[in-house]
């Protein structure tokens, strides 16, 4: 490391002094110290997780994130296996809510978060040579998360190791667990909840590129992921099966100023036969391409603006989906609401 990113004692404890003033504690600073904690929601948009989702942060933060998705596409864009509907419209808008906290775990940096779905969901679905329009509303399957660092940097605990973290490289081990308690109609093919446990296991992957200076980061990250599925007993009358599905998310960032941020976004899907009382389908080959704009709004809180589409869908068969994402997080840490709290006072 340079001199310009491992301070002297001096220079640490001039940055403490200008943490307590209330003038002085700087936004990036406070966005460090919760970003990262956009919750993951299984969502058939290319880019399922959000760029620098897996950035690590001060140890004991929270966010609570509020999500707006509009997303079309021929699959029931609530089902990670992507079972595609020949000759389907389908139209979602749905609007999770989460909660989200950092901590230690065994001397390593972790994070858990659980998210609820929630919406509408409705479209024309083809079926033994039928075409019938179907609706849903309510509550989908909660989803449940927790990913530690194996390879990286110790936990950020204090904030003088807040304002020295950098990257370099890191690499998690994650686990996703959803419950199959949402709204399900075992006569209709598009539920907001899928009626069967699902999950994944992942291993998400930053790669610091370059100086890691406010308006300069840049960083490249990976998210390779095996999901795994139970079956579906009751599948309109009949049992849906889904062998496992490998997923590759990838993502290239970087900061156009302190405050915003951009992101080419890129996902692989490969696998996930699926099969209906014993006929199997088709897998999944299919690749997506999108973007996401990030920004610090204030101390607390981040927006971002996102979009994406599946490019190689020209046959009947091919998953075919494309969809916006919004998201508001609010997020904290009792330190630094402690250190503004006792500036407001002088």
């Amino acid at each position: 490391m340079t001199a310009m990113t491992q301070p002297t004692r001096a220079g640490e404890q001039m940055h403490l002094r200008q943490t307590r003033s209330p003038h002085r504690v700087s936004p990036w600073l406070l966005a460090m110290a919760v970003m990262g904690l956009l919750v993951c929601v299984p969502t058939g948009a290319p880019a399922q997780v959000p760029a620098r989702f897996y950035w690590k942060t001060l140890s004991g933060s929270s966010a609570v994130p509020l999500i707006f998705l509009s997303l079309n596409g021929n699959s029931n864009p609530l089902d990670p296996a992507h079972l595609a509907l020949p000759g389907g419209v389908v139209e979602a808008t749905v609007a999770p809510v989460g909660y989200a906290r950092t901590f230690v775990l065994f001397d390593r940096a972790a994070m858990a978060a659980a998210l609820m779905p929630m919406g509408r969901i409705s479209g024309d679905v083809t079926a033994f040579g039928n075409t019938v329009h179907e609706t849903a509303s309510g509550f989908g399957d909660p989803l449940l998360e927790l990913d530690v660092n194996v390879v990286g940097k110790k936990p950020i605990r204090s904030l003088p190791e807040l304002l020295r973290y950098e990257p370099g490289f890191s690499l998690d081990l994650l686990v996703d667990v959803a419950l199959p308690v949402g709204e399900y109609d075992a006569e209709q093919a598009l539920n907001l909840g899928q009626n069967r446990w699902y999950g994944r296991i992942g291993a998400p992957i930053v790669w610091q590129l370059g100086a890691w200076v406010p308006g300069r980061r840049t960083t490249l990250e990976f998210l390779p992921s095996l999901w795994l599925f139970g079956d579906n007993s009751d599948y309109v009358g009949q049992t849906l099966a889904t062998e496992p599905l490998f997923e590759l998310e990838g993502h290239l960032t970087r900061d156009l100023t302190k405050d915003l941020w951009v992101s080419l976004d890129g996902t692989w899907y490969t696998g996930g036969t699926p099969s209906i009382d014993g006929v199997e389908g088709s897998a999944l080959d299919n690749l997506g391409l999108g973007y996401t704009l990030g920004y610090t709004v204030n101390a607390n809180i981040q927006a971002t603006l996102g979009y994406g589409a599946t490019i190689n869908d020209n046959e009947p068969g091919d998953l075919q989906m494309d969809g916006f994402r919004a998201s508001v997080v609010f997020g904290w840490h009792p330190l630094i609401e402690g250190v503004k709290r006792l500036g407001s006072e002088h």
